[in-house]
């Protein structure tokens, strides 16, 4: 996911091919075993991407980890990372044609303030977030109506088949607020009328194992436990977040025992780490870094079907996993992230300068210019800045000059919302397992985060691949139409994955139960000291 204005960065019943990334928990209502409690916070050192603390705005890998512990979805995720368990619904069921889905509520379930947790709340909670039009809307883009016959039955109806349903109600952006008080503060299914948010920057009002306690941006995220939580207590009275913008940084503070988990740790930062009461461990994960092109930006004319696909083809991919994160990680054929239904088979990007060379004669372009506005950021181990200096260095090879500008994050969105970039890189990690989150979030579709913000055509070929694969009940059936659409997204030459790293996951050794979340990216619940 990634924090924007209104985008598309998406879970059901069927797995896509999860198993093979190392897991060591999931997203399940359990908060720990109570033999990890402990009276000492718990410290986290990461450099914080928020872009709000409202449910139905929040958007973002920390608003991942935020709302995962304050407000809980109706489903969550077994072990396995396939199998979807209760949380605040107890079943659930649909019907063949995958329109109607019906979720039945834990009747023990109650929000922070003790208020039990109904079926208004829930309707409120997915009205709102598809009313606000905001980051994550575009997981209950498909819903029609939702009844609420009684307090504990939730009855969902779509505009359309869609077989990731249940996966998008597992995404932690789905997470239930309580509706009368979100109401009392402002909050509507309006955003002419909704007030909440500055509110939402102070308090929370969730039914999950922590509380909000205090945001200070650019310092601090601090939660509290939530001591009437209905289901298993967590072990942590209070969990600090640290904002801490740099791996090495993360690592003298890991090493000093002033944070117990460092988030962010890159390549060469996890370099003898181990030992000393610290333990580093390797992961294969679904984060990717990508660069982006738009021709429809100002300053983006030249930007060709064919200026596109040369950039493309001008990378050194091998050398761009080098120079950011060691060689620790993947390249990535697609939008759609290895392992992901409809990725096996792909082909692998490869440099051809020469053949880029002639694309751009083709075009008759020469010593093409392009600003590359970015958010200086470091992102799964790798540096934006490093990284846009290889390609920069890349593209200067065969007749295109970036001119490079890393900005804040705000500049950034500012920016690509207005007159939009030409050239500019990103990142992007899993809401849930479906892959039809990333045809909703980089495909062409009417109204997707990167057709608004690349300004290209609608691609009707995609809009009605990804109508198929909703309407498929075959998993090897919807993985053929999803390989479909990521040759599409590939030929479109926006996206384009510039590395797959391999996260890092470092901690004090006496943290138990750390473990990379393809959902919720780290649940503290799971978390304890022993």
């Amino acid at each position: 996911m990634w924090l924007g204005n209104r985008k598309g960065a998406t879970r059901r019943v069927v797995a896509v091919g999860l198993a093979g990334v190392l897991l060591l928990g999931a997203c399940s209502s359990s908060g720990g075993s109570s033999s990890g409690s402990t009276d000492k916070a718990l410290l986290i050192a990461r450099s914080m991407d928020i872009n709000s603390l409202d449910p139905s705005r929040a958007y973002c890998d920390t608003c991942q980890i935020y709302m995962t512990a304050v407000y809980e979805t109706l489903i969550g995720l077994a072990k396995d990372n396939t199998t979807l368990v209760p949380r605040l619904a107890t079943k659930w069921e649909g019907n063949a044609a995958q329109t109607e889905f019906t979720f039945t509520l834990n009747p023990k379930a109650k929000f922070s303030d003790g208020t039990p947790v109904t079926s208004a709340d829930v309707k409120f909670s997915w009205e709102r977030l598809q009313g606000l039009q905001a980051s994550s809307s575009y997981l209950v883009s498909t819903i029609k109506s939702i009844d609420t016959p009684d307090a504990q039955t939730v009855k969902v109806t779509l505009s359309q088949a869609n077989s990731a349903f249940l996966a998008q109600v597992n995404a932690s952006y789905l997470g239930i607020m309580n509706s009368k008080v979100a109401i009392a503060q402002g909050a509507t299914i309006d955003p002419k009328t909704d007030k909440a948010e500055p509110w939402f920057l102070a308090n929370s009002a969730g039914s999950g194992p922590f509380t909000l306690e205090k945001y200070q941006s650019g310092a601090e995220l601090r939660l509290k436990r939530n001591d009437s939580y209905w289901g298993t207590k967590a072990n942590f009275p209070e969990v600090v977040m640290k904002q801490t913008a740099d791996a090495v940084t993360q690592r003298q503070q890991l090493e000093a025992g002033s944070v117990d988990i460092a988030m962010q740790i890159s390549n060469d930062a996890a370099k003898g780490m181990n030992g000393n009461g610290v333990v580093v461990s390797q992961v294969p994960s679904f984060n990717f870094v990508y660069l982006a092109l738009s021709p429809g930006a100002k300053g983006g004319e030249k930007l060709t079907p064919k200026v596109r696909q040369a950039i493309r083809l001008a990378l050194d991919y091998k050398g761009l996993i080098d120079a950011t994160v060691g060689g620790a990680g993947q390249v990535q054929p697609s939008p759609i992230p290895n392992g992901f239904a409809g990725t096996a088979g792909l082909a692998a990007p490869a440099q051809d300068v020469a053949k880029a060379k002639s694309l751009l004669a083709e075009e008759g372009v020469t010593d093409l210019t392009l600003d590359a506005t970015f958010p200086s950021l470091n992102v799964y181990g790798v540096d934006f800045t490093t990284a846009m200096q290889k390609v920069q260095t890349d593209l200067k090879a065969v007749g295109i000059t970036l001119q490079l500008n890393p900005v804040e994050i705000s500049v950034w969105a500012d920016k690509i919302g207005k007159d939009g970039i030409p050239v500019t890189m990103l990142y992007f990690a899993p809401d849930h397992t479906d892959s039809s989150q990333y045809v909703q979030y980089f495909g062409l579709l009417k109204g997707s985060q990167w057709q608004t913000w690349a300004r290209t055509d609608v691609s009707q070929t995609q809009t009605d691949l990804l109508t198929k694969a909703f309407a498929e009940q075959d998993a090897t059936k919807r993985a053929d139409v999803y390989k479909q659409l990521a040759e599409s997204m590939v030929a479109d030459d926006v996206i384009i994955p510039v590395v797959n790293p391999n996260l890092f996951l470092a901690a004090r050794s006496d943290i138990k139960g750390l473990y990379y979340s393809a959902c919720c990216n780290l649940i503290i619940s799971d978390l304890s000291r022993g």
